[in-house]
Parts: C-alpha cells; structure tokens; sequence
C-alpha cells in the first residue's frame, strides 16, 4: 500500500479529509506521519484521535533549508511515496525537493497561477474575479508554480467575504485533493511541459 506524508501547519481539515477517505475507502493508501511545524497545530490533536503517527518539528528560528534536511531526515526510513502539504505554511526547502522530487503535492485555495501566495480570497474579492476555486499541483521551487494536477472553481458572489469564499472553496478541496492523490499514487499519468495529462 502507498504510503503519505502529510505535512501541516495548523487545523488541517485537508489532511482530515485524505484521512476519511482511506478509512471509507475512496483512496487506497496509509498515512505514515502527520508532520507538522507547529506544536500548536490542531491537525496534530486530530492525527491522535485518528491513531496515527505524528510529529512536531520546530520551524520558529530554523532556516527553511536546515529544517527540510531534518524532515528528509525523518521521513526517508518511512519509504514515504507521497507527501501531500495540507495547510503547510512554509516554503519547501530544496533538500525536500531533491529527495523527494515529484512527489511532493500541495493544494491551493485559487485558480492558479492567480494569487499565489497568502490572502487568497481577499486578493480575489479585491481583483473582482467571477469565480475563483482551488488547485492541485505538484511543488516545485517557485511560490504555488509546480503542474497542475487538478482544479475546481466556485462562483464569487457580490455578497461574499473572505470567509464565506474560503468556507465554500474548502468543500472543493475537499473533494479534488484525494482525487489528485489517487492519480498520482496510480501512476496513471505523465508530465508534458507544464501539462500533466493521463497516462
């Protein structure tokens, strides 16, 4: 069975949801480790209440590359096929990325390659986009530039804040992100540019 990463941050409702999914069956695989940066994310009490395996690794004063090579560290004995970044909020050093080339994924709450970065549905509210939604795509070195894997939109409407755009945007992520893991842990797929199609 393919086994995950999950990396987190803070609540960590996406990694809640890939976990759901294993136990009802929609996705095929096994969380090795919840690792998180934060020894007050809440994705760790909910890791616990799951039974599964989670760690905290400080990040407050570690260089982002120092504290990549410690997670390499952890996580290479795990023979992890797939990290998924569910709410990680910190650039993915480069040795993480050379261990784990192509098989590090995150999930983003716009329609990228629009707003990347933080503040995303304000930065959508204050552009006066019509729709905005959530993307899947592979990480690479850039800020949210890795191929796309998946995408989903969702109408904005004139009476929307922040909150009730992100609220209605995280039912989508919900939904693609294990979908986008089920793919890519199949194999079933192929990189061409920038375009990932099926293999």
């Amino acid at each position: 069975m393919k086994r995950l990463a999950i990396l987190v941050s803070g609540r960590g409702s996406n990694f809640e949801a890939i976990a759901r999914a294993i136990r009802e069956g929609r996705l095929d695989a096994r969380i090795s480790l919840v690792l998180s940066n934060r020894a007050d994310a809440k994705a760790l009490e909910t890791a616990a209440s799951f039974g599964l395996p989670h760690h905290c690794l400080p990040s407050q004063g570690v260089a982002t590359d120092e504290w990549a090579r410690q997670a390499v560290d952890l996580l290479t004995p795990l023979d992890i096929d797939l990290i998924c970044l569910a709410g990680f909020m910190r650039r993915v050093g480069q040795p993480l990325l050379d261990a784990f080339a192509g098989r590090i994924l995150n999930i983003h709450p716009s329609l990228l390659p629009a707003f990347p970065g933080l503040d995303v549905q304000q930065q959508a509210l204050d552009y006066g986009v019509k729709f905005s939604g959530c993307t899947v795509h592979f990480v690479d070195a850039g800020l949210d530039t890795g191929p796309i894997v998946a995408q989903a939109s969702v109408p904005v409407l004139d009476s929307d804040t922040a909150q009730t755009l992100a609220a209605r945007i995280l039912v989508e992520e919900h939904r693609i992100y294990y979908q986008a893991i089920a793919l890519v842990l199949s194999g079933r797929y192929r990189i061409e540019g920038r375009r990932v199609r099926p293999a």
